[in-house]
């Protein structure tokens, strides 16, 4: 009895302190009217801002079976993602930090789902390392299953929200490093794969509406990696939370355009060749989608005193959505049309609206797509460098 007294005497001393902090007002006042901001058209039934639906597309016949990726899969949405593509049809493929956790999720969808065809790979997003590791593990498999070398659907889920300072083996910021620069990694590796798929591919970047708090940011390398924070004493925990949304956001919209125009300039010579005609059909396209909250362990790192009342306010106004209910604004997003792309889904029932005004700048997204891809290509030579080095 004492013992826990002395525990829940603890915990309420760590939710004073961080009521203290500037970072829980930005997630309590903030984030709420953040929320609150993307659910507007549907409170006002669309007369103010412009909402439009998409319906998810009817199931068409395949070459192959399609092949799926979903980063977080052990937990919360990537483990609902994981289970309800695995009933559409999809090879899924979880990724996941714990062996453990993901032996235990593939046995639990496959308890479900007889028919689940699913392969688990441990990775650690928030490393490079590991990520190149995962691609040369992915193509090895692939071929060893005598499987077609394409991916059809990668669902960049992985998050967290730390409200602690940690830094990876690269020396980046563990949250940026996880919830933005894993994410664009990740999917520059895997475009080849994408690209050279027989059907039309689909990459989804889960956002938040949080990425609405976020006003005037740099887009250097500093802040990209979070290194920028490290000289400050307070953790900014929710200022980077919103920040790494928000370059998601801008990744997804900034690479909509990038292929959009590589699929532009290969119209103009179309009639050149016939085969370049159906390339064209089977292009690779992205989507943004918000969930919106969810209960899930995202919240793990917040104060329990904290975290609970946020949650029970949240129930009573109707805004506190189940993973397995969550889901399906993913749904929606992987399963749009084949030609459904740069848009934010939000609130299901295949339903987009706009997210922040600051989203849509695409000089912001060229600078943050140029930083991106100079600090890419360091971390491959810098892979290469270590590998040698291991080598000799």
């Amino acid at each position: 009895m004492v013992a826990k007294m002395r525990i829940m005497s603890k915990e309420l001393v760590e939710a004073v302190r961080f009521i203290c902090t500037v970072d829980f007002w930005i997630m309590a006042v903030l984030w709420t009217f953040s929320l609150l901001a993307s659910y507007l058209p549907f409170f006002s039934h669309g007369l103010f801002v412009r909402i439009v639906s998409y319906p998810r597309n009817a199931n068409v016949e395949v070459p192959v079976r399609p092949l799926c990726i979903i980063t977080g899969a052990t937990s919360g949405l990537g483990a609902a993602a994981a289970y309800a593509l695995s009933k559409e049809g999809f090879t899924v493929v979880l990724v996941g930090r714990s062996a453990h956790r993901l032996s235990k999720r593939v046995a639990e969808i496959c308890k479900h789902n007889k028919d689940a065809h699913l392969k688990a790979f441990q990775v650690d997003i928030s490393s490079i390392q590991s990520i190149l590791h995962f691609r040369c593990s992915l193509e090895q498999w692939l071929v060893e299953s005598n499987m077609h070398a394409s991916v059809q659907l990668l669902i960049n889920n992985a998050g967290i929200l730390a409200t602690s300072r940690r830094i990876t083996a690269e020396g980046f910021d563990e949250m940026m490093a996880t919830n933005y620069m894993g994410a664009f990694f990740l999917t520059k590796h895997l475009l080849p794969l994408l690209r050279n798929s027989l059907v039309p591919s689909r990459i989804v970047n889960l956002t938040s509406f949080t990425h609405r708090s976020v006003r005037g940011m740099m887009f250097d390398k500093e802040s990209v990696t979070g290194k920028s924070s490290f000289r400050m004493k307070q953790y900014p925990c929710a200022r980077i939370y919103g920040y790494s949304k928000l370059c998601l956001l801008l990744f997804s919209y900034e690479l909509h355009r990038r292929l959009r125009s590589e699929s532009s300039c290969h119209v103009s010579i179309v009639y050149v060749s016939t085969i370049l005609l159906l390339w064209i059909s089977h292009s690779c396209r992205t989507v943004a989608v918000d969930p919106g909250v969810v209960k899930t362990s995202i919240m793990r790192e917040v104060p329990p005193y904290l975290s609970y009342t946020a949650f029970a306010v949240l129930t009573a106004m109707g805004l506190l959505d189940s993973p397995e209910s969550a889901v399906n604004s993913i749904l929606d997003a992987a399963l749009a049309s084949p030609e459904i792309s740069g848009v934010y889904f939000f609130g299901g029932k295949g339903r987009t609206i706009n997210s922040s005004s600051l989203s849509y700048d695409a000089k912001l997204a060229r600078e943050l797509w140029a930083t991106s891809c100079d600090l890419f290509l360091e971390a491959q030579l810098s892979a290469k460098s270590t590998s040698s080095a291991e080598q000799r």
